[in-house]
């Protein structure tokens, strides 16, 4: 079997002394598109956060495979208001994407700005290249942030619930465009998902989540178990 692009093994994560997450253990090959489900509460986002590097397990260990190492990943964490409203273009917002792997070069290249034209054209968005980021719907706010991460990572991309607050057609277009570019670049895609349904149709694997493991495995085989046909409301 093919060594695991990620491997986690017997995590433990908490906040200060209150245990969030315990024994948690599964891997991603590369290619995967995994998605995490769960109740509110139940962890999904504190996990994703350590996978991005973000926060450190309290026990249990992160391993990469020789290929990739946290620099290779694309990180798009879940929007607050105040960064819906940063005053930045869409191009320079996604630009921004460049720095995740420019080291302490403190300009553009012409390859980082060649990047993210081709990001923008490619998540349909080069036409808004000059609007204000803050002045764009949800939907279109999500494509600039999904071409922020391609410009930061072209291996592996951790999105926390990338289509909150976005009506049902926009979040098929959103979950749709997620699924081509795994799809079409091989890109690893681990994504926090609240819309189960969606998670099922465009997955390869699902991680269920309740403060420990619930399930881990292929999507088929998730919507064939109790668990999965519950949490889907078909049981």
């Amino acid at each position: 079997m093919k060594k695991p692009l990620i491997s986690c093994k017997n995590l433990f994560i908490g906040y200060e002394n209150i245990t969030v997450l315990e024994d948690i253990s599964f891997d991603i090959q590369r290619g995967d598109y995994l998605c995490i489900v769960g109740e509110n509460g139940a962890g999904k986002s504190t996990l994703i956060k350590c996978l991005a590097g973000l926060k450190k397990p309290m026990s249990g260990s992160i391993e990469f495979a020789d290929s990739i190492s946290r620099r290779d990943i694309g990180y798009l964490p879940q929007q607050t208001a105040i960064q819906r409203d940063f005053p930045a273009s869409v191009r320079e917002v996604v630009l921004s994407g460049c720095l995740n792997n420019s080291r302490f070069i403190p300009f553009y290249t012409s390859a980082d700005k060649a990047k993210a034209e081709a990001h923008m054209k490619e998540l349909g968005i080069e036409q808004l290249a000059n609007h204000s980021y803050s002045e764009l719907s949800g939907g279109q706010q999500q494509r600039v942030l999904l071409a922020r991460a391609l410009c930061s990572s072209n291996k592996v991309l951790i999105l926390d619930e990338p289509v909150t607050g976005l009506d049902p057609l926009v979040t098929s277009d959103i979950y749709s465009i997620i699924g081509n570019i795994n799809q079409k670049h091989r890109i690893t895609i681990i994504m926090v998902s609240h819309d189960v349904d969606m998670a099922v149709k465009w997955s390869n694997k699902i991680l269920h989540v309740k403060h420990t493991v619930q399930f881990f495995g292929k999507t088929t085989d998730y919507s064939k178990s109790t668990l999965g046909k519950s949490f889907m409301g078909r049981g």
